[in-house]
């Protein structure tokens, strides 16, 4: 990624992100890694975590690897303490951990769909509840990673679309309790993003055409472009922006889902 910001614009900060082995989460540990950050990166597995905080340590970061489940409030709430242990603190939180597959509503299992909404609504929840202390401590600040999956509809993914419009209400409310503390709470919702695992799985070839002709700008977007936002919203250039979810997505979520 380009230098657009300073590399030092989060020194000193320690953020804690779920799901950020991989994908665009990933991206974002690696990214304010790079800017100066100490990195906490949490997952089920720990063995996903590896090649990240190689990655991030052999590029001159410092990164923590703590294995949790963002569904075990008491998992998550170790993977806190750990955290804090290790660098005596937390400013940023980053909500990444989702789910996801596709499915038509009227062949998808009660199972299949609060699998979805445990991990990305209830894991947000968690986390944000798990990690309330240490925010109010440094006056910190929160950010979830969303979709734009349900600002209209789309189909074939209710249960996501429910899941991100809970951490949507989450990002808002927390934004208003919260505060009053020091703690800003915002997200960020990504359109299609060609450059993760998700979309290579989920989006069929001949379709990726007809989406691109849906899109303003003309083009997918990559994990950088999340990246820079994340950046943004993180530092101090962004410290009265409170309550935001900026949607990422070169536009297209106002063209509608129809593929016409």
């Amino acid at each position: 990624m380009s230098n657009i910001f300073a590399d030092n614009i989060l020194l000193g900060k320690v953020a804690f992100v779920t799901g950020g082995g991989t994908g665009i989460t990933g991206g974002v540990a690696r990214a304010f890694a790079e800017h100066g950050a100490k990195i906490a990166i949490t997952s089920r597995k720990e063995e996903n975590l590896i090649p990240m905080k190689q990655f991030i340590e052999e590029n001159g970061g410092e990164c923590f690897a703590v294995a949790a489940d963002v569904r075990d409030f008491d998992a998550v709430q170790n993977a806190i303490a750990k955290t804090v242990e290790h660098y005596g603190k937390i400013d940023i939180v980053i909500n990444g951990a989702a789910g996801n597959f596709l499915c038509a509503a009227d062949q998808l299992s009660s199972n299949g769909f609060g699998t979805v909404v445990d991990i990305d609504t209830k894991g947000t929840f968690n986390v944000c509840r798990a990690a309330f202390e240490e925010l109010q401590s440094s006056k910190g600040q929160i950010l979830n990673i969303s979709a734009t999956l349900h600002y209209l509809a789309t189909p074939m993914q209710i249960h996501v679309s429910a899941a991100k419009a809970g951490v949507d209400a989450i990002t808002r409310n927390l934004s208003v309790e919260w505060g009053k503390h020091g703690i800003r709470v915002n997200g960020i919702a990504p359109g299609p993003i060609e450059d993760t695992e998700g979309m290579k799985r989920l989006l069929p070839d001949a379709l990726k055409e007809k989406i691109t002709r849906k899109i303003p700008l003309g083009r997918f977007g990559k994990i950088a472009d999340i990246e820079n936002a994340a950046l943004f919203l993180a530092s101090d250039a962004a410290s009265y922006i409170n309550g935001v979810t900026l949607v990422v997505d070169g536009g297209q979520w106002l063209q509608g889902t129809s593929l016409a």
